[in-house]
């Protein structure tokens, strides 16, 4: 059967985009082959891993999905592409996609990919995991959009595609809320009336779930190769970025997180308020007459380091900014540490102890003097850093007194995703 695809000619590093006619369900099958796809508002990541190896095979990104200004990376072992390039939509994108990974070689036909692995934002207490997503399951993801508005639909748009456009692909929906579903209701429980839980499920549900799911896995094998072994390791994982929140864990579960209802609560972050007094939104709307619109951009985009600084959004600004006095710079990191401190802080409360305090993200797996001023803060429980590990970028940054493990572990979110769909796609 042949099929009408789009491909981005990457042996002459062209990234026209064209049609063409490609070889579809024929050939012989090489091996198995999972697809990780995160897919934002206007972009689209993906991953192409051979499994059970996890061997990476393309990754990249469509970028500005629906602007005129689109840009598209795709990089492989032979080859490295980068271009501005109009794609008008998610589906479009999909088409492009998969097209490309045929024409360029790194898969001989269509049916090489046994499964689909798309991270959903939200799957609220309807999935307690990873699931194949069949017409049943399809429905109950657009039914909680309310719940993940500018997430679900891309992520549910993007599945119909590839089932449109390639039947024979099995795709899986991998949550980033499921992980957090082992929490017990006197931690996700908000002090309101229980009636708002029992009609409206508000209730905290946690996210960034996928990565924190890949560090207490990766956390758990690190700690069984070491002489002398311990299980059930408790941990507290910072997933330090523009986004932010913090797990603690125990015994491969989620105990306690830090974002809440949607991913605004909890922590710092770049441009999100994390947790405020809710009055102040009844104040702005009420005495101050700022519409309600307008006071959700501002919590979203306009608060966070980038309020406070009133310069950037990105720590990496903030720290080079540190170094010039920069005021403003100098109070949102500390306001920044100290949340996360806290937090942290009362995680050890939670799990009735420490293992292990693992740093990843953009900020935590690459901000040295982020992690060090954080730990300076925890000196109370015993933990403490050694400056040149720290700075190294070390897999393990405690000194020699420290009474706990202080880990730096970049999270792979891609991998976990084709993990979970492998293991569904058999």
């Amino acid at each position: 059967m042949f099929k009408k695809l789009y491909i981005i000619d990457c042996r002459t590093e062209a990234i026209e985009i064209r049609s063409v006619l490609l070889l579809y369900l024929e050939g012989e099958k090489m091996s198995d082959k999972i697809l990780a796809i995160n897919a934002g508002s206007s972009s689209l990541k993906f991953q192409l891993l051979e499994m059970p190896s996890e061997a990476v095979i393309a990754k990249g990104i469509f970028d500005r999905i629906g602007f005129k200004d689109g840009k598209v990376k795709y990089q492989t072992k032979r080859n490295q592409v980068q271009k501005n390039v109009c794609i008008p939509s998610h589906e479009f994108a999909v088409q492009v996609l998969l097209g490309t990974l045929v024409e360029s070689g790194e898969i001989h036909s269509i049916e090489e990919i046994v499964g689909v692995g798309h991270r959903v934002a939200h799957g609220g207490e309807s999935f307690k995991g990873s699931v194949l997503v069949d017409e049943k399951n399809e429905e109950i993801i657009s039914d909680l959009g309310d719940l993940a508005p500018s997430h679900n639909p891309i992520s549910l748009s993007v599945i119909k595609s590839f089932k449109t456009h390639f039947p024979s692909i099995k795709n899986v929906a991998v949550f980033d809320t499921s992980f957090h579903q082992t929490m017990e209701p006197v931690h996700y429980l908000y002090p309101l009336p229980y009636s708002l839980y029992e009609k409206f499920h508000v209730r905290k549900y946690g996210f960034h779930g996928i990565s924190h799911a890949y560090i207490a896995e990766t956390v758990e094998k690190i700690f069984q190769q070491e002489e002398h072994a311990k299980e059930n390791v408790k941990i507290i994982s910072c997933h330090l970025g523009n986004g932010a929140s913090i797990c603690a864990i125990k015994e491969q579960q989620s105990v306690n997180t830090s974002m809440g209802f949607t991913p605004i609560d909890g922590l710092m972050m770049g441009s999100r308020c994390g947790s405020i007094d809710p009055m102040i939104i009844p104040y702005l709307v009420e005495r101050q007459k700022m519409p309600i619109h307008e006071v959700k951009k501002l919590l979203n985009e306009a608060s966070g380091l980038l309020g406070i600084s009133e310069m950037s959004n990105d720590m990496r600004d903030l720290i080079q900014a540190v170094t010039k006095g920069n005021q403003k710079a100098i109070l949102a990191i500390e306001m920044f540490v100290n949340r996360v401190a806290h937090t942290i802080a009362s995680y050890i409360v939670d799990l009735d102890g420490l293992d292990a305090l693992v740093f990843t993200g953009g900020i935590g797996e690459n901000a040295a003097l982020i992690r060090s001023l954080v730990v300076d803060k925890l000196q109370v429980f015993g933990m403490s850093v050694n400056k040149e590990l720290n700075e190294n970028g070390s897999l393990y940054i405690q000194d020699a007194n420290s009474k706990c493990k202080i880990l730096v572990v970049q999270t792979n979110e891609e991998l976990m995703i084709a993990r979970e769909t492998y293991r569904l796609s058999l």
